[in-house]
Formats: C-alpha cells, sequence, structure tokens
C-alpha cells in the first residue's frame, strides 16, 4: 500500500480515485493535482514510482491547499467561533441539532441521536398494568 504525508492509499484503485482517501481531496482536486505532477489518472496506485509519490506528495505539501489536519482544524474553527459568537448556527451546533434549517419534528436522528425513551410515559404505562396475580 502507498503511503502518502500518513495515509494509506489502496494499491488496486485507480490513482485518480485513490487520492480521494485524502480527507478535503474529491475528484475535481485530484485530477488537478494529476496533471500538475504529470502522472496518469488512469495508472494504478500500485504501480507508480518512488519518484512519482515524491511528486505527488511535494504538491500535497504545499500550502495552497488545505487537507486533512489543517483543513479539519480550520472547520473546527469556524465552527468554534459561531459558537462563541451566539449565532443561531453557533447554537444549533452547541445543541446537537441541524444547522441549516432542515425540520427537526421528524429525520433529524443523525444529529439528534439515538431516540430517548420519554420515562414520564413510561411509568405511566407501567402504572396502568396491574402488579396483582391473577388468582381465583
Amino acid at each position: 500500500m502507498p503511503r502518502i504525508m500518513g495515509i494509506d492509499i489502496p494499491k488496486e484503485k485507480r490513482i485518480e480515485i485513490a487520492l480521494t482517501y485524502f480527507y478535503g481531496v474529491g475528484r475535481v482536486l485530484a485530477n488537478i493535482v494529476l496533471k500538475e505532477a504529470g502522472i496518469s489518472p488512469d495508472k494504478r496506485a500500485k504501480d507508480l514510482s518512488e519518484e512519482e509519490i515524491s511528486r505527488l506528495t511535494n504538491i500535497l505539501q504545499k500550502g495552497t491547499l488545505r487537507i486533512e489536519g489543517d483543513l479539519r482544524r480550520d472547520i473546527s474553527q469556524n465552527i468554534k467561533r459561531l459558537m462563541d459568537i451566539g449565532s443561531w448556527r453557533g447554537m444549533r451546533h452547541k445543541k446537537g441539532l441541524p444547522a441549516r434549517g432542515q425540520r427537526t419534528r421528524t429525520n433529524a436522528r443523525t444529529r439528534k441521536g439515538k431516540k430517548r425513551v420519554n420515562l414520564a410515559i413510561a411509568k405511566k404505562a407501567d402504572a396502568g398494568k396491574s402488579s396483582k396475580p391473577a388468582g381465583k
């Protein structure tokens, strides 16, 4: 498995697809990087030479591209700034709710998490059942 900037890229996939395993690199950016490095997008990752891997690493590491840790840090700082200034989006992030106007009455399980059982309703349902055994 070729390793570029601490990320293992799959060896059997085309290099165009394998580069998308980096956080912040999609198909378009992968093709731009490959064109700049002079590598064919149809080449498999296992077929790359050491010199081609070093060219890819140099292009990905130069300061113009924000990928992996830098991009993650920037995004988390932006969210933290929104929370600090108390904006609507920041409050939604704090509460763990959708921040872009989606409905929450139904279909917000990804952000809200697993459904919680309302304890008052559960206790009420248990109280309605008789604990006496059915006798003669």
